[in-house]
């Protein structure tokens, strides 16, 4: 879904048919705080000032978030 059609009526109807996480995700893909707070972790990343876990779990406590293991095909609360 494109961000800046996020109104149309088409975009609209995808939003409801995606679940919770789903509609968090393009929530925050939206974002402008999160896509620039994103941005900075990744840059101290690439920059080797900050340990990468430590970076990512800093990242997911500001914008109340949590990850699933890669291993796993979902995550269930």
């Amino acid at each position: 879904m494109p961000r800046s059609v996020w109104q149309s009526p088409g975009t609209i109807e995808q939003l409801n048919r995606l679940d919770r996480p789903g509609f968090a995700v393009e929530f925050l893909r939206r974002n402008a705080g999160y896509r620039r707070d994103y941005a900075r972790t990744l840059r101290q990343i690439a920059g080797g000032g900050v340990d990468p876990d430590e970076a990512r779990s800093a990242l997911a406590r500001r914008w109340g978030l949590r990850f699933c293991p890669r291993s796993r095909r979902s995550c269930r609360a």
